[in-house]
């Protein structure tokens, strides 16, 4: 299992590192519940509440595999495309780009590192 936790290897680091920045937004999705809620009203999900346990549902097992390495390839195809539509959401609410003022920046960015694990990690 090459590149499993060993964080010499460059995949295995980058696969930790994708599947960690879901935590923060998992834990958002239960301490900021309301805000939460809000976000996905505002992107026209219906019913918001039910959206917004999808993508938590989502980002535990997203994470959970990609920290793990368990269907870990399959987890980053996935991840990817949660992402951009997570970003197209965000978009669509916020109309900008950079993610430092509310844009959709730093989701593509992730976006594209989920690719590149996906298409060139070890198998």
């Amino acid at each position: 299992m090459s590149g499993g936790f060993d964080l010499t290897h460059g995949y295995a680091v980058l696969r930790v590192l994708c599947g960690a920045f879901f935590v923060p937004h998992i834990l958002g999705k239960v301490t900021a519940r309301e805000a939460s809620v809000a976000f996905f009203k505002l992107a026209g999900f219906t019913p918001p509440q039910f959206w917004s346990y999808v993508a938590m549902a989502v980002e535990i097992v997203l994470a959970t595999c990609l920290i793990l390495r368990i269907f870990a390839v399959y987890a980053g195809y996935l991840a990817c495309l949660y992402l951009l539509i997570a970003a197209a959401a965000n978009f669509s609410v916020s109309r900008k780009w950079l993610w430092h003022i509310g844009g959709s920046e730093w989701p593509v960015f992730w976006a594209l590192c989920c690719a590149i694990y996906a298409f060139y990690g070890p198998r």
